[in-house]
C-alpha cells in the first residue's frame, strides 16, 4: 500500500514536518509494510 501525506502545520504546536513525521510513525505501527511518502 502506498500512502501520500501532505499535511500543513498545526497552529502554534507543530510545523508541517513534525506533523508528517508523527503521521508516518502512526501509519507504520498499523501498517508496517506500507510505503509512505511525505510532502510537508
Amino acid at each position: 500500500m502506498k500512502i501520500v501525506l501532505v499535511p500543513s502545520g498545526f497552529k502554534e504546536s507543530l510545523n508541517a514536518e513534525q506533523v508528517a513525521k508523527s503521521m508516518k510513525e502512526g501509519i507504520f505501527r498499523a501498517l508496517p509494510n506500507a510505503e509512505v511518502v511525505s510532502i510537508p
